[in-house]
């Protein structure tokens, strides 16, 4: 019989004197860090496995909303320029989120050296890829020319202006010959991420939504609304992390940002949305305008500026769709078993 007691202890901590050594939490890094990268805990960052918890618990698919309603609403209730705000808006839409799911997945994750950062990023590709289901679920069920809706984006300049400012920003972060231990290589790589935090999921998406719900505000278009606010819910955490990581790089790295070129960047969005607002609303909807839209950007801008200690792009501007904020952080208390459309199949019983 063996006797426990007489055995030597096999609880101590694993060691391996010939190996390397256990990562010390303090060596980890946003980018340029040396430790494992494939070693999650000690957790440096545990505000990003917070950012990764809280977006499960907004999980959802296009298939839980209820889009009869929409349905009726733009063969029968809208008019010619709601029409246009609404069909313009996802076609700017479904290839944004396109080019935000690549810049994560391919431009950002891979730079990152510490897991926990990826593991929220990975969580947020995942997120844009759904977002662009909404869109085209949205586009399908109304019956849309999917062609041309998606195409919109080429062949509208106001539309494909926006796209192009995305393209040469996502483009310099992908360089393949990018060191982000030369200083330039770095700048250039920070302000391609501030770009997609602060201007692109930040000002341009947040602010983007508005039309869908000054229309949803009116009792229309409320299963297109519905899906923009869960939507916005993802976004909202999406450009938090993202000026979040931003703020620890540059403390990381000691660097600062070059003013001349945040100054630009913010005046080429600006030009940018206006000349995408005055298309979109060329004619005025009932509580909502091109210049309502384009304050509204400025307004939302600043927030963004300041929240990586720089200066306020557009001073004054004002906050003219206070409710915005609402759609964002509106609790959704509805039971999605009560009101789904299909049933689930789960396990063995999936079809394919």
């Amino acid at each position: 019989m063996l006797n426990w007691d007489d055995e030597p202890n096999t609880q101590s901590k694993a060691t391996n004197t010939e190996g390397p050594a256990p990562v010390n939490v303090d060596d980890k890094r946003v980018i340029n860090g040396e430790t494992d990268i494939n070693q999650l805990a000690p957790f440096k960052y545990p505000w990003a496995w917070e950012y990764f918890m809280n977006a499960n618990k907004n999980h959802w698919t296009p298939l839980d909303v209820n889009m009869a309603q929409d349905v009726h609403d733009y063969h029968h209730r809208l008019n010619a320029a709601e029409k246009h705000v609404y069909e313009n808006v996802l076609a700017y839409l479904t290839t944004s989120d396109i080019l935000a799911m690549r810049n994560i997945g391919l431009a950002v994750m891979e730079k990152m050296s510490a897991p926990e950062l990826q593991i929220y990023q990975a969580r947020q590709v995942y997120e844009e890829s759904m977002h662009t289901w909404a869109y085209q679920h949205c586009i399908e069920t109304l019956n849309l020319d999917q062609s041309e809706i998606y195409n919109r984006y080429r062949v509208v300049p106001e539309i494909n202006g926006k796209i192009q400012m995305a393209n040469r920003r996502l483009d310099a972060a992908m360089r393949p010959d990018m060191n982000l231990r030369n200083r330039d290589d770095l700048h250039e790589f920070v302000m391609s991420y501030l770009f997609f935090a602060a201007v692109f999921e930040g000002a341009w998406f947040y602010n983007g939504f508005s039309p869908i719900f000054a229309l949803q505000r009116r009792g229309l278009m409320r299963g297109t609304g519905e899906q923009l606010q869960y939507i916005l819910r993802d976004e909202a955490m999406h450009f938090s992390f993202g000026l979040k990581v931003v703020n620890q790089i540059m403390e990381e790295e000691n660097i600062t940002l070059d003013p001349k070129a945040v100054r630009d960047m913010w005046d080429e969005s600006e030009a940018k949305e206006m000349d995408y607002a005055n298309y979109i609303l060329r004619d005025p909807i009932l509580g909502y305008s091109a210049e309502y839209h384009s304050e509204q950007f400025r307004f939302v801008a600043n927030r963004r500026a300041r929240t990586v200690g720089l200066e306020e792009p557009f001073p004054g501007a004002k906050n003219v769709s206070p409710w915005l904020d609402e759609q964002a952080t509106l609790r959704k208390e509805k039971n999605f078993f009560e009101t789904r459309v299909i049933e689930y199949q789960t396990g063995a019983q999936l079809e394919w």
